[in-house]
């Protein structure tokens, strides 16, 4: 047994440097009546006597055992009466509330649960949720993560600490064990209640904790230590790694509508465990993500984008969400609907184009004299305007599009050229071609122009016109 001076004075210079015991703050404590929520309830008084802060109590009745569960209330309304600490409870129907649900007991009672402490939070204006998890917990919950498969996220078991919704949830005792606890609240005489359901093999905790831990304690007798320990390690290799993973969201993952853009190249460049975490935190958006996180679904979602065959492919991944990939472009997400045509005409008036469809923008300058037809910039294309057949066209690709490329000989089909560039199957219709008065493709900016209208030594006005990408 470790003495009272050991893990008391540890717990409470921790609360300090968390940031939530200091004069003046407003804590929760979710108190359920037994050993461990007690002892932390009697800490709490204990430490306010040291310096004053505001300690409110909240107990939920899930109304399952009937009258113990009746009794556990009683005894934390008599012990925060006592203790002159505000008191506030909620008996909760959840066998009504699973009937109707469908839910699991355990998930039904955590969900109403923390729907309540959250309430009592923002009643009594406190940003901090305190909780009694102790290491017990910590190795019960590390263990049952084992068996039933985990990874490397699945160790860091119950967190510390972390955020929801603007509140601040902790577990202050989460490294104490259950017999310190239980001497303490025998040292100090804290009264608690002990929970009948606790011997139930029924529930796979109970399981864990009576059969499994002390079976394996006889090959390591500080199993539940190292467990813990265990915990602590995966906790801060996953925080690490959680940073990394954010990094890589932002260096290479784009919002597109209700999914997500991949840049492919840079993913393949990333560890495959930095692979699988983009694609969970990706995967994570969808409005049901348990239903396709699996470690299979991961690893056949980050294959598709790495490996260089197929290089176009549609994967359903599932809620409604798939995969497409067409050569280095990769989209995760809902079904975009299909690109719809367009169309402007350009007579000669016009200086400017803007593409609602696509976001992009045509720029249309008149110049006196001739200047080189063909320019480094291939979103820059010139063309003697006495040549061109008005009023031009800016629209998106027909069926049996052609182009005479500059420079070659011949014609050529946009789709083929689509095609041998590699442009994506989604994004070829919303591709501007400039097309002149008899349907002649005279430009694909970004790609090749046509031989018609060259600029020569005889060009009294050069047309010349500059694209703008919606992303530049």
């Amino acid at each position: 047994m470790r003495p009272q001076e050991e893990w008391e004075p540890r717990v409470m210079a921790q609360a300090r440097t968390d940031g939530w015991w200091h004069r003046g703050a407003s804590v929760v404590a979710a108190v359920s009546g037994g050993p461990d929520s007690m002892a932390l309830l009697h800490l709490l008084r204990t430490m306010s006597k040291l310096e004053p802060f505001k300690i409110v109590v909240a107990h939920v009745n899930h109304q399952f055992r009937g009258a113990e569960s009746d009794a556990e209330a009683e005894l934390v309304k008599r012990a925060a009466t006592e203790w002159d600490i505000p008191f506030e409870t909620a008996a909760l129907d959840l066998p009504s509330y699973i009937a109707d649900t469908g839910m699991n007991a355990q998930s039904a009672a955590r969900e109403k649960r923390y729907q309540f402490l959250k309430e009592v939070a923002r009643r009594h204006s406190c940003s901090v949720l305190l909780f009694g998890h102790h290491a017990g917990d910590q190795a019960e919950t590390v263990l049952m993560r084992i068996v039933r498969g985990t990874g490397p996220s699945g160790l860091a078991g119950i967190p510390y600490r972390r955020i929801e919704e603007e509140l601040e949830l902790i577990r202050p005792l989460l490294r104490i064990t259950k017999y310190e606890l239980l001497e303490y609240c025998k040292r100090n005489g804290v009264p608690y209640a002990v929970d009948s359901s606790n011997v139930d093999r029924h529930y796979f905790r109970n399981a864990v904790r009576l059969d499994l831990i002390p079976m394996l304690e006889k090959h390591n007798p500080k199993l539940q230590a190292s467990l813990v320990r265990l915990a602590d390690m995966a906790a801060a290799d996953d925080e690490y790694m959680e940073a990394e993973t954010l990094k890589a969201f932002k260096d290479g993952v784009t919002p597109s509508g209700q999914g997500f853009q991949i840049e492919r190249r840079g993913f393949r460049g990333l560890h495959v465990a930095l692979q699988r975490r983009l694609i969970k935190l990706i995967l994570n958006c969808s409005s049901n993500s348990r239903q396709i996180l699996d470690f299979g679904h991961v690893e056949e979602v980050a294959r598709a984008v790495t490996e260089d065959h197929p290089a176009v492919i549609q994967l359903d991944i599932g809620d409604g969400w798939l995969l497409k990939r067409e050569y280095e472009e990769v989209y995760i997400g809902p079904p975009v609907p299909e690109s719809s045509s367009f169309k402007y005409i350009v007579d000669k008036r016009v200086q400017e184009v803007a593409i609602a469809e696509t976001g992009g923008r045509f720029i249309l300058e008149r110049l006196k004299g001739s200047i080189p037809s063909i320019t480094a910039n291939r979103f820059e294309a010139c063309f003697d305007e006495g040549g061109l057949n008005f009023p031009l066209q800016i629209r998106s690709r027909l069926p049996g599009d052609v182009l005479h490329p500059y420079g070659l000989k011949g014609t050529k089909k946009v789709q083929d050229m689509f095609v041998d560039a590699k442009v994506p199957r989604s994004r070829r219709d919303l591709q501007s071609l400039l097309v002149d008065g008899e349907g002649h493709v005279l430009w694909i900016p970004g790609m090749r122009r046509s031989r018609h209208a060259l600029v020569t030594g005889d060009t009294r006005q050069t047309l010349r016109i500059t694209f703008i990408g919606a992303e530049n």
